[in-house]
């Protein structure tokens, strides 16, 4: 029986992309070969790879002047990676500290760069993200960093900062395809695709052409964004597999209506969660409203010592993977782009009830 999975990734993927899948494993379109088999150069995955990338182009509406790059490493290898494709003649770079992700990234550039920390919500244990008046910018740096969902605090930018000339660098991990973005008012876009876009093991990497010429010039062939987009992501072997599925999510994705299709779904799910726990004094959230994740929703029982017990309910009635990150503690509901309203009404009856028998 398939369970309700909250994991924060990797993560829940459509049944219907799990079941083409599977229907495809060993013979992909009459090949005669899984894709798991076939060669990153023959011309049945460089079809894959062609269709995956114009399906993606078209959901989120990628400018024409954008790379799309399919490469591995997760956005820990971004986190160095960025520095290293960006620097080139610069010796700074902003970033602003919204949690757990943010101080990754910071400490990732610290090796390459001198990091400004220009905002930060640590004053409030990562529980906003800080207005942008309050950023202390610099003209000078490199580039703007911000993780604009935080995947363990649970808190989410629902605007996008204007960093005039700068080029602006989002980790968009766990909420990318979740809703719309305009990706022209970024410099670089990258995640992981384990959380809405496939399965682990593929990152995804939007670059504005313009800044593919800032590398440090010790970068690895592998990781450099140019040499990447002149050779079509196959400067090494890509994540095939990963790239396919990636592929079947975002054909899914369009037959579902979209971005917008599946953001309204996301907003109608979140509110079913928040609205429970806003109502409840047993649970509580700390996470200010205006800033709070659609993708990742933190939250702690009043009484710790219930936490077993409500982990063990949660199992018994089909949920699992509710246990909050181990830097924050507490539960955790992930409820990504898969994660059917069903799932969100269960969730929502068994908070109600275990308060009702333990309250």
């Amino acid at each position: 029986m398939r369970v309700f999975n909250f994991s924060a990734g990797p993560a829940v993927l459509p049944e219907a992309v799990l079941r083409q899948a599977a229907a495809e494993m060993l013979d992909w379109h009459g090949s005669g070969m899984s894709v798991m088999e076939m060669s990153h150069r023959g011309k049945e995955f460089i079809g894959i790879a062609a269709k995956a990338e114009a399906d993606l182009r078209t959901l989120l509406s990628i400018p024409a002047n954008y790379k799309v790059l399919f490469l591995q490493g997760g956005a820990i290898a971004e986190n160095a990676l960025v520095p290293m494709n960006l620097l080139a003649g610069r010796t700074a770079a902003d970033y602003i500290n919204t949690g757990e992700w943010s101080k990754k990234s910071i400490k990732e550039a610290k090796k390459y760069c001198t990091v400004n920390v220009a905002a930060s919500a640590e004053d409030r244990n990562f529980t906003y993200i800080p207005p942008r008046e309050t950023w202390k910018l610099d003209a000078a740096a490199a580039y703007v960093h911000v993780c604009t969902n935080e995947t363990i605090g649970g808190v989410e930018y629902q605007w996008t900062p204007d960093t005039g000339a700068v080029p602006l660098v989002a980790d968009m991990s766990s909420h990318i395809l979740s809703r719309t973005v305009d990706v022209a008012k970024y410099g670089v876009i990258y995640g992981g695709a384990q959380k809405n876009a496939g399965p682990a093991g593929l990152t995804l990497v939007i670059v504005r052409d313009d800044l593919l010429d800032r590398a440090l010039p010790i970068i690895p062939s592998a990781f450099h964004w140019k040499e990447q987009a002149a050779n079509d992501s196959m400067v090494n072997t890509p994540p095939t597999y990963a790239i396919y599925v990636a592929g079947l999510v975002f054909e899914w994705l369009l037959r579902e209506g979209g971005i917008a299709a599946i953001e309204s779904r996301n907003v109608a799910k979140a509110k079913l969660v928040y609205d429970c726990l806003d109502r409840s004094e047993f649970y509580l959230t700390a996470v200010r409203k205006e800033d709070r994740s659609r993708m990742n929703v933190p939250f702690k029982l009043r009484d710790a010592s219930l936490d077993e017990a409500f982990l063990k309910g949660a199992k018994e009635r089909g949920m699992v993977q509710l246990k909050g990150h181990r830097a924050v503690g507490g539960m955790r509901a992930s409820i990504y782009n898969a994660m059917p309203i069903e799932g969100v009404q269960t969730l929502v009856s068994y908070l109600e009830d275990f308060e009702r028998e333990h309250g």
